[in-house]
């Protein structure tokens, strides 16, 4: 047992792994954390908790966090920075000096205990310190900051300030994780320190999260250089080891050459990493391993308890008494009073226009119908964060926020948090996924949503079509589109989702609950164990870590 770990490492997981991510999603009082990606750091460090495994979470303790998402005086978004404050943090009285634009800054860790919130131990660093000017406190002040040079200053700071404390911590692991390229200059931080490159690639491997090439990061190669990312490597070796040669330089590409493997986050995700970057010589494999979340944190126990137990109605109470507490939260956020015994469809995530969160009321005419069928009736809620300086998407979230004051069954929700997340998954009877096609790697706020007895209804790209037994345990939306112009595309895709709601899932929740039961408990059991993260954190050990 490392003196970090307060359990006992299960001689099965006992390779010490370091992984580093810019963001984690451990707890509602830590916010550290923007979306999806700090979602999956999280139930990846809950499970390596339970599982026993010998890892320690390397990330950022941002002083701002990502934002707070408010209401101004008109009832719109409001982008507020609060300052935060961590009275259970333990200073670890360990820093290091990492030089960032020609100048030394100070990197401060402090330690989240794994007994604190059940998780694999967590180092977050600061620059946000005594001794360093203002402009190096503010690195670690806003996560994802909008200036280009703060980006790639954090992005040191996790990489190269994260290795350089293990390092004073006397803490050497046998792998280095990158979850995302952002701490990519921990590799040149190690090949500064071993001065060969066949030396770093033994210990590194590489999770690539974006189905993109224009969605992968890349800055200037000169600016790079100057800011520091390298760790101190000449220019020419850093062409020699990546294979770049132009003033562009891909961060995931630089991953793909250094580490020894990578993989992609779903089965499809893992054919389009590995068709993307295929002309890249040299490049490690890419093996595929889905995303996953943790039951013990998302589950609602009382629910599995009734579906063990094989008791339909308390199964089927309880989902009641869990809309309930969401709509306390929704009354209190919007006036409305939402009834536990109508269908409620939720749409929660990270606010992007290529997530479509308007794409349910593209036709407004079909939307007006559904809203006020008396027959079939539904309850629409909206919820996630925009990133703060992203215009469309704050305008796309406004947008909706105006159109649902006009009904008394639509609501738009602030906050999109740990515990807002858990009321949602918990709380809806449909969690509506509908990004445009190939645009999603994974996806993972569904698995948590299922685990809940809630029904996915997605289009069919990242997880889904690994878990989707059509209109046995959730229901697919039709894509046709793929190919044809973005507009025909939301047309096309918004008839097909309407066309499930209004032809299959309103006529069966309420004429025939019996097989509406069913569906919620072939999705409580179909989601374990193969979408649960202590598969994931398992097969990382044996496909990755080896």
């Amino acid at each position: 047992m490392s003196y970090l770990h307060s359990y006992e490492i299960d001689k099965k997981y006992s390779k010490s792994v370091a992984y580093f991510s810019m963001e984690f999603a451990i707890h509602q009082a830590l916010k550290i954390y923007s979306g999806g990606l700090g979602f999956l750091a999280g139930s990846h460090m809950r499970s390596a908790y339970d599982l026993k495994q010998n890892v320690v979470g390397i990330g950022m303790l941002w002083s701002y966090g990502y934002y707070d998402q408010g209401r101004d005086e008109d009832r719109y978004l409001k982008v507020e920075f609060r300052r935060k404050r961590y009275y259970f943090l333990e200073d670890l009285n360990v820093s290091v000096t990492v030089d960032i634009n020609g100048k030394p800054v100070i990197v401060k860790a402090y330690l989240v205990p794994s007994e604190l919130f059940n998780s694999a131990p967590l180092i977050l660093l600061s620059t946000d310190v005594e001794g360093n000017d203002y402009l190096a406190r503010t690195i670690t002040h806003k996560l994802y900051d909008q200036n280009n040079e703060t980006r790639v200053a954090q992005e040191i700071v996790l990489g190269i300030g994260g290795a350089k404390i293990l390092e004073a911590l006397k803490y050497e692991p046998d792998i280095y994780h990158m979850n995302e390229g952002h701490s990519l200059p921990m590799a040149f931080e190690l090949l500064n320190r071993f001065k060969d490159a066949r030396e770093v690639k033994k210990r590194l491997v590489f999770t690539t999260h974006t189905p993109e090439t224009a969605g992968n990061e890349e800055h200037n190669i000169y600016m790079l250089d100057r800011m520091g990312f390298f760790a101190g490597s000449q220019l020419h070796e850093v062409r020699d080891v990546t294979g770049i040669q132009g003033d562009s330089f891909s961060l995931t590409v630089g991953a793909l050459k250094l580490a020894k493997i990578a993989n992609g986050v779903s089965k499809i995700h893992g054919e389009v990493a590995n068709e993307m970057w295929k002309d890249v010589e040299g490049r490690c494999e890419i093996i595929a391993i889905t995303n996953a979340q943790n039951r013990r944190y998302w589950s609602d126990k009382t629910l599995m308890k009734a579906l063990d137990e094989h008791e339909d109605f308390e199964l089927d109470a309880r989902k009641k008494h869990l809309k309930k507490m969401l709509f306390v939260e929704v009354a209190n956020q919007t006036g409305k009073m939402f009834d536990p015994n109508v269908l409620t469809i939720v749409w929660a995530r990270r606010f992007a226009e290529y997530k479509r969160p308007g794409l349910l009321k593209y036709d407004l005419q079909r939307f007006e119908n559904l809203i006020k069928n008396q027959k079939h009736p539904v309850q629409i809620i909206w919820a996630g964060k925009p990133y703060p300086f992203d215009n469309l998407a704050i305008n796309i979230f406004n947008d909706l926020n105006y159109m649902a004051r006009a009904y008394k069954n639509v609501a738009i929700l602030v906050g999109y948090e740990l515990d807002l997340s858990m009321k949602l998954k918990k709380g809806c009877d449909v969690w509506l996924n509908n990004p445009r096609v190939t645009r999603e790697a994974s996806g993972t706020s569904g698995m948590s949503a299922a685990m809940n007895g809630t029904v996915n209804l997605s289009i069919a790209d990242g997880w889904h079509p690994e878990f989707c037994k059509e209109g046995v345990n959730s229901f697919t939306i039709t894509t046709e589109g793929r190919g044809l112009p973005i507009e025909e595309q939301d047309r096309l895709d918004n008839k097909y989702l309407m066309d499930i709601l209004e032809d299959k899932i309103l006529p069966m929740y309420y004429e025939d609950k019996k097989q509406w039961i069913e569906i919620m408990k072939n999705s409580m059991n179909d989601v374990i164990p193969a979408f649960e993260s202590g598969r994931m954190a398992n097969e990382y050990y044996e496909k990755m870590y080896r």
